[in-house]
């Protein structure tokens, strides 16, 4: 195995770390001769640790090793991959590179671990070469990418020859993408920028359904409409959801995500003191092969805040344009997104900027910069009704309608009025007692 890993190019950046490098060294210290004492098996029994816990994280199931070998391809951005995302691979002498490293993923596929299992005294590799998870709750991406690598690991094991497995690997570059944005739906601008890293997974994100917002249909498809349109690469806006708190403004976004992240769809979410590192963003994914939403949640300024500036300068255009593959979706309460008073529209109250009423307007323009505003208002009670009708049938609730609809008014006066997401506090209410 460790002259196999040593001699891998294209994916040799796989084998510098984790689970296949510990095991390479294990190797070779073994055919060298050495002999591997209680802090070599130490050392194994971390990397099976290692590999249980990806395992578990990712719901990985039957051949362990293999599942864990077909994830490293999934998730090795080079040159290849990132070539085969966008076009599939085609014809040049990088492929003589990547036959050679499929050649040796082959052979690793059947790596017979029994010496090293002998000489370590131990047997976990065997175990997880037949491996049966415990069941558990699955995450919705979570799911999604389970069955993605199960699937990948099974045709990878099948395959006859080398051209076979690279077949096999180009068309899933192809139908899927490459590394973190192949394999996850959501994510967010990572705040420490000596991680490395600028985007991190969001692996916990809600796997809400457009079905469970109750009502505002019209909404629904006005979003989908132009989401739809955006994946199909025609002309699409970008969207403000405007509107009353707990009207479902942001469950519409995640449920779009959830709902087409199958066809590609990808978000990023990015909060208002991050705006002035949109350019960072776009720049790591505007070359890649995926529609992304640009996602801000309960977007609004204040008198003093200047963020907007950024924000407006990406929508509109400035030095970097933002790319065809990029949308921004935007929740607020505020339809103007900024605060107005009517001070504010006294130019000659304001000591600071003398052309103050231009100020404004360059602020309150920005909403007309969302080519579509979607409004979501609080419904009329006889709407908030059906909403916790319809919701104490999904949760098997059978208390009378009559007596029902009353708790529901009485819960609504003391928070915040009608609204769905008072609707869904008040059904776990009454599922709490």
């Amino acid at each position: 195995m460790d002259v196999l890993v040593s001699n891998l190019l294209m994916y040799g950046k796989t084998a510098e770390q984790g689970v296949l490098a510990t095991l390479a060294a294990l190797e070779g210290e073994r055919k060298r001769g050495e002999t591997l004492t209680a802090e070599h098996r130490q050392r194994a029994y971390r990397a099976v640790r290692e590999l249980l816990e990806l395992a578990t994280e990712y719901g990985f199931d039957e051949n362990l090793w293999q599942n864990y070998l077909s994830y490293l391809l999934m998730m090795d951005e080079n040159p290849f991959t990132l070539t085969a995302e966008k076009t599939g691979a085609g014809k040049g002498s990088v492929n003589t590179f990547v036959e050679q490293d499929f050649h040796i993923f082959r052979a690793l596929f059947y790596y017979d671990f029994q010496p090293l299992e002998t000489a370590l005294g131990m047997n976990c590799f065997s175990v997880l070469t037949n491996y049966r998870a415990l069941p558990k709750p699955a995450v919705r991406c979570y799911r999604a990418v389970s069955e993605k690598v199960k699937v990948l690991s099974r045709k990878l094991a099948a395959a006859e020859s080398d051209a076979a497995f690279f077949a096999t690997m180009s068309d899933f570059y192809r139908a899927y993408g490459v590394g973190k944005f192949g394999l996850n739906a959501a994510f967010r601008l990572e705040d420490d920028e000596t991680k490395g890293t600028l985007l991190k997974a969001i692996r916990n994100m809600d796997a809400v359904q457009f079905s469970d917002l109750i009502g505002y249909e019209t909404q629904k498809e006005e979003l989908r409409k132009n989401t739809e349109a955006f994946l199909r690469g025609q002309r699409a806006n970008n969207v403000l959801l405007y509107g009353d708190s707990g009207t479902g403004k942001s469950t519409s976004i995640k449920a779009v995500v959830n709902e087409y992240y199958k066809d590609g769809l990808r978000m990023i979410e990015i909060y208002k003191y991050q705006f002035r590192r949109l350019s960072e963003v776009l720049a790591e994914i505007k070359n890649r092969n995926y529609r992304f939403i640009i996602y801000m949640d309960d977007l609004s300024f204040e008198e003093n805040e200047s963020e907007y500036k950024f924000l407006k300068a990406v929508i509109e255009g400035g030095v970097e344009t933002r790319p065809d593959n990029v949308l921004i979706y935007a929740t607020s309460n505020r339809r103007h997104l900024i605060r107005e008073s009517w001070r504010d529209r006294n130019d000659v109250e304001q000591d600071a900027d003398i052309h103050h009423s231009d100020t404004m307007e360059e602020k309150l323009s920005l909403a007309n910069r969302f080519g579509l505003s979607i409004g979501y208002y609080k419904p009329a009670r006889r709407a908030y009704h059906e909403i916790v009708l319809a919701l104490a049938e999904r949760h098997g609730i059978t208390l009378a309608e009559e007596e029902l609809l009353r708790r529901a008014d009485q819960f609504e006066l003391r928070h915040g009025g009608v609204s769905g997401r008072t609707a869904q506090q008040f059904i776990n209410a009454e599922l709490g007692n």
